[in-house]
């Protein structure tokens, strides 16, 4: 059994290769030493939100990390950043995006970091991989995903 804590990283990009990314972000966490058991959900297909541009594709990754929440954040950025994120506007058109989503049942409220992720609640791109990665989950404050789930249904998401 693993001594880390059980998080949530959501994967979303629009431009380029997202699924070559997101293939890479995976095989990188599986490599690093403060990951364990990584695993991806299925990849779903989605609308931009206050944006234009192509659609996006998203996923959730579930791993145990064994560091800090500052740790896990620094990794995502560095992965971000290694591929070439370009940071601009809020929801603009982007290569690749590593949202912290959960860190255990903590709540964290830092200028750099906001987890639960302060609107993964409202968004079906989100609660859908995660659904289908732990049907038992729970946002600490919001309730279950899949109950959460059944309130987004009518936002544009497609399994692919």
């Amino acid at each position: 059994m693993s001594q880390g804590i059980l998080c949530y990283l959501g994967l979303g990009g629009n431009l380029g290769e997202p699924t070559r990314l997101f293939d890479e972000v995976a095989k990188n966490l599986r490599h690093n030493p403060l990951a364990e058991h990584v695993r991806e959900s299925m990849r779903f297909e989605s609308s931009p939100i206050d944006a234009t541009g192509p659609k996006y594709v998203n996923s959730v990754i579930e791993l145990h990390w064994l560091g800090s929440a500052t740790q896990l954040l620094l990794a995502c950025q560095t992965l971000e950043n290694e591929m070439g994120r370009v940071r601009s506007t809020r929801n603009a058109p982007r290569l690749i995006d590593i949202d912290v989503l959960l860190f255990g049942e903590q709540k964290i409220d830092s200028p750099a970091l906001q987890v639960p992720h302060p609107r993964m609640h409202l968004r079906r791109f989100v609660l859908e991989p995660l659904v289908h990665l732990n049907p038992a989950a729970n946002i600490p404050g919001q309730g279950l995903a899949r109950e959460l789930l059944e309130h987004t249904l009518d936002q544009d998401v497609r399994a692919i």
